[in-house]
């Protein structure tokens, strides 16, 4: 689906018990009587294991997407081959599962790389003061560079992107930056009201985004048509493929992905912990060769990971009106298990100076939003929310995908013409029927069942940053309420 410090983790010292919840025998098992991996005593092999899924979680989603992503001949919609940009024409809409937590303000512009073959060359056109920006994910999903409005202005720019081992000259007019992965992922995203003339102008730009090998450089370049393979799913979510893979299949690809993905040098501890488990870069993941127990838990890892992984999202960070803040997004540190939530629920989550995402599954009482109620979010006169770029609300259903509904409406912000009470406060309301004509402008429609809420605050104020804003409250509409 990001902000200074604060948001769906608070810091390490937050975070879980990793042992919590396990049986007692298990949890009191010790050194002695555990099993042995080679010479290696695992006091809880289940714990190992589980942290090892979380620690590669966003490995294998990341590889798990491009592999969805760029499974196509030529650049089509959301998809486009490896080295070329998938520019979207339009908001995605509730059919739309590529990502989880995608947003209705702006055309995406995507694009994979393969830095292991060979640096690329981004070149960028004048955008006349309209906002964008172009994160580059590593394929553990920390960012290393944000070309945009807010870091770089938006005038021409060019760009040598280079994997970790690259070394060399770089091209006259152009900046080096260098990943810290051989897979990148660029997530562009460029502002855009919705109207038809305004996708127009939108196109003009995404057409001028540009990628190049650097062994073309200077010279005509026409993009090769991609590979495509008929064995990828293209249509069931990523979430839900990389979730449905066995232990073995997940630790096997984790392993192959790690030799040319290298984890950080800060990152020695969780290495050498899945490493006792047999799980190291570029060698396979075999576990016939571990001890009975220790197989038995790495097979049942998945579950337990991917529970504590979503469950993260109520066991963290601070609550602010029912909204749960975080500002550790697109850059992780050793917060292996936020960085994993982020992957789960929002995957391409920016780094919080350029975007914080506020996010609520309750109202003002605690109580899970449904659409079988009625809500309204008040901003007073004044305060709604304080940003550089822009700001929305978006809808989503319980899966973090959009909501279908009758006027196609998947956020609502002020290019929605808001209107505003006499006393200059803003209502926005949250419900599966239209809350009649005088107050449309201001309707986010909301499915039949549960449902979950976004604020996206995009290049946010200090007031947002430092948390001297915040959201105000989902309040369920009662007959005393308005």
């Amino acid at each position: 689906m990001d902000v200074t410090r604060r948001i769906f983790a608070a810091g390490a010292a937050t975070l879980p018990v990793l042992g919590a919840g396990l049986p007692d025998a298990r949890a009191q098992s010790t050194v002695q009587d555990a099993p042995l991996i080679g010479n290696t005593a695992v006091a809880d092999p289940l714990e190992l294991a589980v942290e090892a899924y979380i620690y590669g979680y966003p490995l294998v989603t990341v590889e798990m997407t491009r592999r969805v992503l760029t499974n196509v001949a030529t650049p089509e919609g959301k998809n486009a081959p490896m080295g070329q940009f998938a520019n979207l024409r339009a908001y995605p809409d509730a059919k739309f599962r590529a990502v989880t937590a995608p947003n209705a303000d702006t055309l995406y512009s995507s694009a994979f790389l393969d830095l292991g073959r060979e640096p690329y060359l981004l070149s960028l056109p004048d955008g006349d003061g309209r906002y964008f920006l172009m994160p580059m994910l590593s394929a553990w999903t920390n960012i290393f560079a944000v070309p945009g409005k807010r870091t770089t202005g938006t005038g021409p720019q060019t760009y040598f992107i280079a994997g970790p081992g690259w070394s060399g000259s770089v091209p006259s007019g152009a900046k080096l930056i260098q990943a810290p992965t051989n897979l990148i992922w660029i997530l562009g995203r460029t502002y855009c009201t919705g109207t038809p003339e305004d996708y127009r102008a939108v196109h003009a730009v995404q057409d001028q985004y540009r990628l190049v090998p650097a062994s073309v450089t200077g010279r005509a370049y026409t993009p090769p048509a991609g590979r495509v393979d008929p064995g990828i799913d293209t249509k069931t979510a990523v979430r839900e493929q990389v979730n449905r893979m066995t232990a073995t299949t997940y630790f096997n690809l984790l392993a192959t992905l790690m030799k040319d993905n290298p984890p950080a040098l800060a990152d020695g501890v969780p290495v050498a912990k899945m490493a006792s488990l047999g799980i190291m870069p570029g060698q396979p993941f075999d576990p016939a060769g571990l001890p009975p127990t220790v197989r038995a838990a790495v097979e049942q890892a998945p579950k337990e990971a991917i529970s504590r992984i979503m469950g993260h999202l109520k066991a963290t960070g601070q609550r602010v009106n029912g909204w749960t803040f975080t500002t550790d997004g697109g850059d992780y540190g050793k917060d292996y298990l936020q960085r994993a939530l982020v992957t789960a629920v929002g995957l391409g989550c920016n780094l919080p100076q350029d975007a914080v995402y506020p996010l609520t599954t309750v109202d003002a009482a605690g109580r899970a939003l449904n659409g079988a109620s009625k809500y309204v979010m008040r901003f007073p006169a004044g305060e709604l929310p304080p940003v550089d770029g822009f700001w929305s609300l978006t809808m989503y259903d319980a899966d973090y995908f959009f909501v279908d509904n009758p006027i196609n409406r998947y956020s609502v912000s002020p290019r929605n013409d808001l209107q505003a009470n006499p006393d200059g406060s803003v209502d926005l309301f949250i419900q599966t029927e239209s809350p009649g004509a005088p107050r449309e402008s201001n309707w986010l429609p909301a499915p039949r069942g549960p449902f979950a809420l976004m604020l996206r605050t995009y290049w946010p104020k200090d007031a947002v940053l430092n948390g001297s804003w915040s959201p105000p409250p989902v309040t369920r509409i009662t007959s005393a309420t308005l």
